[in-house]
């Protein structure tokens, strides 16, 4: 019987869930009735983690990545460093658990879901960490969504101003599409460029970290999947007709990683949920605030 829900509740969390729905369905599903074969579900959660971010580089257009703007690349250097030092001081500052201050300083700083994902299956990240760090994003990704545009026409932001801001104070490319398409055609060409151009930082971010965890003696973990991910990318690019099938393989990807979601939060127990606590999402909401007003200080000098 346990084994046909989560069947049921696995294939429903990927074809018609949200990833923040599915997440949310995993975590029910394991306070209800409790998890399904938790070491082989994590063990296959790894691999589907791995192969989604491997499909996700099916939709990079690397073409618009390298025509990026200067101002763009210079924001994005900044920011990205300046984001990841600020995250681990709040994460230390907070005392958040070390992977989980770690993703969330991550998906912040470069592109939310997908940055996660690749920086947790290269350090291991337990499932906690993963689902309180992903859980993070997304809520404020929502938020975002909603709250950018209102306060772009508010300040009378320009459209390139928008685009610039969007691109790099909200996490996950999704949420800067949306937000950026709402403000004008203009914003949604420049956020969605300089969103691309953040992406490509995953690779050296990944490459930094996974050495990191291997100081003091450990063997270094190196994240193969992610040169596949550059790989999809390029191959992208080499294959202009080819576009309709690459976002084929894009939309399954998406679909992998929300099933991935689902897998993470049905191996969570009780315990877990309450030593979660209220910290990791102080984290990701404070230095979301920071990178956020800093940056919209800065594209309307």
């Amino acid at each position: 019987m346990q084994a046909a829900i989560f069947f049921l509740l696995s294939v429903a969390s990927a074809v018609w869930f949200s990833p923040p729905l599915a997440l949310a369905a995993g975590i029910f599903m394991a306070v209800t009735i409790g998890s399904y074969q938790a070491a082989r579900v994590q063990k296959a959660s790894k691999f589907l983690l791995q192969a989604s971010v491997v499909g996700l580089g099916f939709g990079m257009h690397l073409g618009q990545v390298w025509a990026a703007t200067a101002d763009g690349f210079f924001y994005a250097v900044i920011t990205i460093f300046g984001t990841l030092a600020l995250g681990a001081w709040i994460g230390r500052w907070l005392k958040v658990e070390s992977q989980a201050s770690t993703l969330i300083a991550s998906g912040t700083a470069i592109c939310g879901g997908s940055a996660i994902a690749a920086v947790g299956a290269a350090i291991h990240a337990d499932k906690q960490a993963m689902a309180v760090a992903l859980a993070t994003v997304f809520t404020l990704n929502a938020v975002a969504l909603f709250l950018f545009p209102p306060i772009g026409e508010w300040l009378e932001l320009s459209q390139q101003q928008f685009g610039l801001w969007s691109a790099i104070a909200i996490h996950d490319t999704s949420s800067v599409v949306g937000a950026a398409a709402k403000y004008g055609d203009e914003a949604l060409q420049i956020a969605t460029t300089v969103k691309l151009t953040r992406a490509l930082w995953i690779l050296p971010l990944v490459a930094v970290i996974g050495m990191r965890q291997s100081q003091g003696g450990g063997k270094v973990s190196i994240p193969w999947f992610v040169f596949l991910f550059v790989g999809a990318a390029a191959l992208r690019n080499a294959m202009p007709d080819a576009h309709a099938t690459f976002d084929q393989l894009k939309q399954l990807a998406r679909i992998g990683l929300t099933l991935t979601l689902f897998f993470i939060g049905s191996t969570m127990s009780k315990e877990a949920i309450r030593k979660i606590g209220i910290k990791p999402m102080l984290q990701g909401t404070l230095l979301w605030v920071v990178v956020s007003s800093v940056t919209l200080i800065a594209v309307r000098l």
